[in-house]
């Protein structure tokens, strides 16, 4: 094992363990997805399509919380208190301490979509083939990356305490306007247009071509501009994250 590999895989299991000892933290990101979708998707659930078409939005959203405060409130937290500083004098390539915080984040989101899957199938009565389970987790999982760079972008431009506030308004707007709580259709037509610009908006509509094929869904535009949105917060990130060197 080359010392890039051990010192990456020693990055991701401190991050892990990091996240794991600060129970505030950890029991919001994992149980109120859970608990929106028994509430919503289950109990006061009027149709059986609910549990479904819930799963994937709130799949969606219960890969936010990790993405944006983790990456968002936690690096502008460590920036400020000088952790980052140090990193530099440390002889390991300063690209590792960005991909170890991804790899955790991404592990941290697959973590919190479990409870959620197991409300679908058990409580919801959700049923879809293996390959679509698979299918919607990968959805699911890769989702992480476009809301981590934005919580990266957030942290290396903002104080500890502003990043927080603009972490928890981006987690909102990006829940509500997206379409995650409540579908998009409902709202006015110009809140429906600003929420058809969020990256939320169209990686829901992806998961729920998953779990509701429709032949009249096209799915190939919204991955194109998934994929447009990633590689703009990706340029923004690395731009905020040169500003910090």
């Amino acid at each position: 094992m080359s010392l890039s590999t051990r010192a990456l895989l020693n990055e991701i299991g401190a991050e892990l363990t990091k996240s794991l000892r600060a129970p505030e933290f950890v029991l919001p990101t994992l149980l109120m997805p859970t608990t929106f979708y028994l509430l919503f998707g289950v109990m006061l659930s009027q149709s059986g399509g609910a549990a479904a078409y819930l799963l994937a939005t709130y799949g969606v959203f219960a890969v936010m919380g990790p993405s944006l405060f983790g990456f968002g409130a936690g690096v502008a937290s460590e920036r400020e208190r000088g952790w980052l500083s140090l990193k530099r004098t440390a002889p390991v390539p300063g690209y590792l301490y960005v991909v170890a915080r991804l790899a955790a984040t991404v592990l941290f989101g697959a973590l919190a979509l479990l409870p959620l899957y197991a409300a679908a199938g058990f409580a919801g009565d959700v049923t879809l083939a293996r390959s679509d389970w698979a299918l919607l987790l990968l959805c699911h999982v890769l989702a992480v990356v476009p809301f981590s760079l934005l919580g990266l972008a957030i942290g290396f431009t903002f104080g500890a305490n502003a990043a927080v506030a603009i972490a928890n308004l981006a987690f909102l707007g990006l829940a509500v306007l997206g379409g995650l709580w409540f579908p998009a259709s409902m709202f006015p037509d110009g809140l429906r247009a600003v929420g058809q610009a969020l990256p939320s908006y169209h990686l829901a509509e992806v998961a729920l071509a998953v779990v509701r094929p429709d032949p009249t869904r096209k799915v190939l535009p919204h991955i194109a501009i998934i994929a447009l949105t990633t590689g703009v917060l990706g340029a923004l990130a690395a731009w905020r994250w040169s500003r910090q060197r």
